[in-house]
């Protein structure tokens, strides 16, 4: 993941994150899909075109929707030009019902499990700064699409429908012209 270290932007998401000690988090989803695509299948990456910096944690103590808000607000007075969005993973079976629609979801059981069921199989990858500033991976789906390029759609959790929308929002083909859906 030598992109993610060669990046002073991410490299700054990563420090503000790991300085702000938010129980178990991570940077993941979007923000690196943008990263990983935009340099290898883009024009670029262009820090200005990220729409949020996805913060998941795992705060099992504290599922309300005020501990989201409250882990958003602490990142935003350390780096507040970042447009940051923490989400407690253990309390996603709390509130993605009745915002996605469908049947209830298990609770989950650890950032792993979590971004397992992200959206697509790129995005499903997280990173964090460890001991010593290592960077650490999480990636229970693999990194093969990530850095293949393969916009796919993970069957854990996002339905055809859901998943054909999220296409359609993204354009993959008019922002990363040489990645495969």
């Amino acid at each position: 993941m030598e992109l993610i270290r060669s990046s002073p932007w991410m490299a700054r998401v990563l420090r503000a994150v790991h300085d702000e000690q938010i129980p178990e988090a991570w940077i993941g989803a979007g923000v690196l899909r943008d990263l990983v695509w935009g340099e290898r299948y883009g024009s670029g990456f262009l820090p200005a075109e990220v729409r949020d910096v996805d913060v998941a944690f795992f705060d099992p103590h504290d599922l309300s929707r005020t501990n989201d808000d409250r882990m958003t607000e602490r990142l935003q007075r350390r780096l507040p030009v970042m447009p940051w969005e923490a989400k407690n993973q253990a309390a996603v079976h709390t509130w993605y019902p009745a915002k996605f629609g469908g049947t209830a979801v298990e609770p989950l059981t650890s950032i792993r499990a979590a971004v397992g069921t992200w959206p697509e199989t790129a995005t499903a990858v997280a990173v964090r700064l460890g001991a010593d500033d290592v960077i650490e991976i999480c990636a229970p789906l693999g990194l093969a699409d990530l850095l293949n390029g393969v916009w796919r759609r993970n069957p854990r959790r996002i339905d055809i429908q859901h998943s054909l929308a999220r296409l359609a929002r993204h354009q993959p083909a008019t922002r990363w012209p040489r990645v495969s859906v």
